[in-house]
């Protein structure tokens, strides 16, 4: 059996071999489309990421990234973003972002937008924590001063870090 497929620029990224979850993604995608149901909702989730890229071009890099296209109803859309501060400057900037949209093939005629705590900014990095452990010798030291020490919080906290790093 030969298949000949016509190699196109998409399909680069998809000829190595693609991770489980590129795989998983494609096969979702594919049984998406083939439901009339689940094709309207990949069509409306399609829609609402490229306004959102529409609109995320017209804003300041900072409020770029937290904000998110809640949703779009006739002539509105709805925007999040996590504090008073981003909605605050989001409605300054409604005309600006009613003009890109409509620009860009959009009908909308008004921005509405909300606060949800619960969005979390995805570039705030986490703090990872670098502990060294502590070896013989300084347990030694930290030991020898705690005896020294008077009873109170400088002394609790030594007895926390020799108990922390007891072997």
């Amino acid at each position: 059996m030969d298949h000949h497929h016509q190699y196109t620029p998409a399909m680069k990224s998809h000829t190595r071999h693609p991770s489980a979850t590129t795989l998983n993604a494609m096969l979702t995608l594919a049984w998406l489309g083939t439901d009339q149901h689940a094709a309207g909702i990949l069509a409306t989730a399609h829609d609402l990421m490229a306004a959102e890229q529409t609109v995320r071009k017209t804003l300041p890099q900072g409020i770029a990234k937290v904000c998110r296209v809640a949703r779009m109803d006739t002539e509105t859309i709805t925007l999040a973003v996590p504090a008073a501060a981003y909605a605050s400057k989001l409605r300054q900037l409604g005309p600006r972002i009613i003009r890109a949209l409509n620009q860009a093939g959009w009908l909308v005629s008004r921005v509405q937008v909300r606060v949800q705590g619960a969005l979390a900014r995805p570039d705030r990095p986490t703090r990872t924590r670098h502990v060294q452990p502590l070896d013989g010798q300084a347990l030694q030291a930290f030991d020898a001063l705690q005896k020294q020490l008077e009873p109170g919080p400088l002394s609790d906290a030594v007895q926390r870090l020799l108990n922390r790093h007891q072997p």
